[in-house]
C-alpha cells in the first residue's frame, strides 16, 4: 500500500510539471521526458561543487534542467537539435526567472565537454534506431547517426578530469568509459549513478 502511495504522488508531481507544456508535448512525456524524482535524484547527485556546471545531452524540451536548475544551486546546460524545443524551454525559464539555466540549440559533436563538470544521458539518440514513437518529422535520422553520436560522446567523457560525474537513465547500451564507476543504481538499474575515479 505505501509503494502505490508513492508511486501515486510522484505520478501527480510528473502531472502538474508537464501542465506547463503544450498538449502535444505532454503526449511525449511518459517516452520522451525525464520524470520529476528522476530529476531530482540526477540533479543532486550531479552538483556535487560549488558552481557546477552541468550539461543535458539532448535535453529536448528542457525538463531535466528545469527541475535541476530549482532544485539544486548548479547551472545547468541543455544541447537540443530542434530550435523549436529550445526556443520553448528557453521561454519557460523566463517565464518562471530560472536564471542558472540554459539552452544551446547545437549537435552535440559540436560541444566540447571540457567546459563541464557534470553530464545526464538519457538515450537522446534512440529515435535514430526506433521510430516507434518520434518526437516530429523534423530532424533526418539514421542508425549511422546513432554510433556516429554516442562514439562522440564517450570519446569526450574519456577526456574529462578525475572527478567528472555522470548520470544514465535508460542507457544501458552506452559503452561507459574506463575510469567511470558505478557508486550507486536506482529505478531497476534503469538510472545509474557514476563518478570517474582515474
Amino acid at each position: 500500500m505505501i509503494l502505490e502511495t508513492e508511486q501515486l504522488k510522484i505520478e501527480t508531481e510528473d502531472a502538474r510539471f508537464n501542465s506547463i507544456y503544450p498538449i502535444h508535448i505532454k503526449k511525449l512525456s511518459e517516452r520522451h521526458w525525464t520524470p520529476v524524482e528522476v530529476a531530482k535524484l540526477a540533479s543532486d547527485f550531479l552538483v556535487h561543487k560549488p558552481k557546477c556546471k552541468v550539461l543535458d545531452i539532448g535535453s529536448g524540451v528542457g525538463k531535466f534542467c528545469l527541475i535541476g536548475a530549482t532544485s539544486t544551486d548548479g547551472r545547468f546546460y541543455g544541447v537540443e537539435q530542434r530550435a523549436e524545443l529550445v526556443k520553448l524551454s528557453q521561454r519557460i525559464a523566463e517565464t518562471h526567472h530560472i536564471n542558472n539555466v540554459e539552452f544551446i540549440n547545437s549537435n552535440v559533436t559540436e560541444i566540447s565537454f571540457s567546459n563541464f563538470d557534470a553530464f545526464y544521458f538519457y538515450n537522446p539518440f534512440y529515435e535514430n534506431i526506433d521510430d516507434s514513437l518520434l518526437i516530429d518529422n523534423k530532424l533526418v535520422l539514421d542508425e549511422k547517426l546513432y554510433f556516429a553520436y554516442t562514439e562522440y560522446v564517450v570519446n569526450q567523457l574519456k577526456q574529462t578530469p578525475v572527478g567528472t560525474r555522470l548520470v544514465t537513465y535508460w542507457s544501458m547500451n552506452l559503452d561507459i568509459p574506463e575510469g567511470f564507476i558505478l557508486e550507486f543504481t536506482a529505478y531497476n538499474g534503469k538510472l545509474d549513478f557514476w563518478e570517474k575515479k582515474f
